[in-house]
């Protein structure tokens, strides 16, 4: 604006002055010339300065923007600092009430370490006097006469189990033929300890007993019970006085009645062989000590 003004008070001083000089023309074109150049590189220069003040509005913006977000996290970071401090002051709190509760458990780990640690040494007492047992019983059998037998030793008690069919007729309480020479193996385990006491048990299924003479399953597993100990007496020379005959009739079975696999095995006699206490003192006495009880 300032040298537009100018501009137009050279023109007008010409229009009044009238003619002037050519030298006069020029140096007034010259110098209108320079303030045109100039007026134009003001325009420039205002409008290159208008556009980076737009750019630095905009990098402002960009800056408040960026400081506001910064603040928001400085927010978040001072809340999540003092969560974990409230939790660290609890947990400080609860530490000497949870050291006590370690203390507790360590002892009642110890205790249990302790419990089972007997309990593996009773086991493995009893698995030696077991191994004992077996071995002295059934030391008057060759290995093929012990294939016969079903032996076990529980506790210190000998279980002689025996299916039916070796001993007995079908459905009777007689003994059979071929029974003489399963009775002559179990009679030589019971001469070679006589002083132990011997107890044949009878047991059935639950099928009834329909015989004149024999009443109910009770009857029969008594009956074969009775039978096996008169032979024990009569034909082995087993001391009668050792020898008790019991029955148990179908209520003691060992397998499912509902098939016929299970009532057979629930048809069995077994012949139990039990120490007196004395012996039973020296049987322990005899057992070997296991692994742990050398610790």
């Amino acid at each position: 604006m300032k040298y537009s003004f100018w501009l137009l008070i050279l023109t007008a001083g010409i229009m009044f002055t009238g003619c002037v000089s050519k030298k006069q023309f020029t140096n007034l074109e010259t110098d209108y010339n320079r303030l045109q150049t100039e007026h134009n590189d003001l325009k420039r220069n205002y409008q290159e300065g208008q556009l980076q003040l737009a750019e630095s509005r905009t990098r402002v913006s960009s800056l408040e923007e960026r400081l506001a977000e910064a603040r928001k996290n400085n927010e978040e970071l001072r809340a999540a600092y003092v969560e974990m401090q409230n939790s660290l002051n609890k947990s400080l709190s609860q530490n000497s009430q949870g050291n006590v509760n370690i203390a507790k458990l360590v002892d009642e780990i110890n205790a249990s370490n302790r419990f089972i640690q007997h309990l593996v040494q009773a086991k493995n007492k009893s698995d030696s006097l077991n191994l004992v047992m077996i071995n002295n019983l059934t030391r008057s059998l060759t290995r093929d006469e012990m294939q016969d037998m079903d032996i076990k030793v529980l506790k210190g008690v000998v279980y002689i189990s025996l299916d039916d069919r070796m001993l007995y007729r079908s459905g009777s309480y007689e003994i059979s033929d071929k029974a003489g020479e399963i009775l002559s193996k179990i009679s030589k385990i019971i001469l070679d300890y006589k002083d132990y006491d011997v107890l044949i048990e009878g047991n059935t299924d639950t099928d009834p007993i329909s015989r004149p003479n024999i009443r109910n399953n009770w009857d029969l597993s008594t009956l074969r019970a009775s039978s096996v100990v008169q032979a024990l007496q009569n034909n082995y020379g087993v001391d009668p006085k050792r020898l008790t005959a019991a029955g148990r009739g179908e209520y003691n079975p060992i397998a499912s009645n509902s098939t016929a696999e299970g009532k057979a095995r629930n048809r069995r006699t077994q012949i139990i062989i039990t120490p007196k206490l004395d012996q039973f003192m020296d049987l322990i006495d005899q057992a070997p000590e296991s692994s742990l009880d050398n610790k």
